[in-house]
């Protein structure tokens, strides 16, 4: 039986590849952090283990018979982080568990990268694909840099010798949301918020998806590929009125020129400075608009990548919060939540 490791077993993303691991037959080891819930790994098959992949001592714990490496834990809710803080965690973390890896001697593994690391397009007619690389000055998109170093550092241990690949998801979407990443969309529109886009769209993807494509990335990945997973691209309209749809809930959006994304920016840089709170980081106002729309080819055609509805995650990832109380009320028409 393959034993696999899933750092970050008990986020949105890690405790999806635990199931669908589960489904598979694979005997998981996950990681947690001290202290962390693990409310999302209730019901699943999971040996966990505590550590912290900024400590190298507790990684080769749990690297010990270990076949495959699926490094998902990393900083994603960056604007509640300093820089230092992101890049030490998605670079130097991520180094420290290649490295225990590679002295475990870890047969697979499958480093969960980012959308972030393709940089953006040129126009708005360019799709990004794994060709791309970062093209933004780091100081402006912390975030997105430190996922591209984090390939890098993939790409030393390749040389070494190590089968490794990276994935690289789009928005992720689905339960197990705790942090109300791409949730905050769902809550926004049920408290009856209104919606300041500028012309611009993204790109969203069900986690569930992004786990069976890390599973088929193990098995099937070359090594050193890069596989974006992209689902579906969408204007900050249109997806927002899917959002409003399925919640059953009128949506109210206002245009936004593109010209004030960069003083806007940087006022939310300052504040921030000061300690104010935002759900966004400056680099996210300023790629607000811009349409970041991705190629998934590759992935469908190696990996065999299969997206569901837009839709369907929407429902799914609200049916979720209802069922386990992070909405403050059980009717879809109601605005409340927290």
């Amino acid at each position: 039986m393959v034993r696999a490791l899933v750092t970050g077993s008990a986020g949105c993303l890690g405790s999806n590849l635990v199931a669908a691991l589960n489904e598979r037959g694979v005997e998981v080891v996950g990681l947690r952090w001290k202290n962390e819930p693990i409310t999302n790994l209730d019901g699943l098959k999971v040996k966990l283990v505590e550590g912290d992949i900024l400590d190298l001592k507790s990684l080769r714990l749990a690297m010990q018979g270990v076949d495959w490496v699926f490094h998902v834990a990393a900083i994603a809710d960056d604007w509640n982080f300093s820089t230092e803080e992101v890049y030490r965690t998605n670079v130097e973390g991520t180094r420290n568990v290649f490295q225990a890896a590679e002295e475990a001697g870890v047969k697979r593994f499958v480093l969960t990268s980012s959308a972030a690391a393709l940089g953006v397009p040129q126009s708005d007619a360019t799709l990004l694909d794994e060709n791309c690389r970062f093209n933004i000055a780091p100081h402006i998109w912390a975030y997105g840099y430190s996922k591209h170093l984090a390939e890098q550092v993939m790409a030393e241990f390749v040389e070494r010798g190590m089968h490794a690949v990276s994935v690289l998801p789009t928005a992720i979407i689905g339960k197990g949301d705790t942090k109300f990443i791409v949730g905050q969309l769902i809550t926004r529109a049920l408290s009856g918020e209104i919606f300041p886009f500028p012309e611009g769209g993204s790109n969203f993807i069900d986690v569930r998806d992004v786990a069976l494509a890390q599973i088929a990335a193990a098995e099937y990945g070359h090594p050193g590929a890069r596989y974006l997973l992209g689902g579906h691209n969408m204007t900050h309209t249109e997806y927002v009125k899917i959002i409003g749809k399925v919640l059953g809930v009128g949506v109210k959006c206002i245009h936004v020129p593109r010209w004030v994304l960069p003083p806007l920016s940087e006022s939310v840089a300052f504040l921030r400075k000061l300690g104010m709170k935002f759900p966004v980081e400056e680099a996210r106002v300023l790629l607000s608009g811009k349409f970041m729309y991705y190629d998934s080819s590759k992935a469908k055609r190696e990996l065999g990548l299969r997206v569901r509805p837009f839709a369907e995650s929407v429902d799914d990832t609200f049916q979720w919060y209802r069922a386990h109380g992070l909405l403050k009320s059980q009717n879809k028409s109601m605005p409340a939540f927290t």
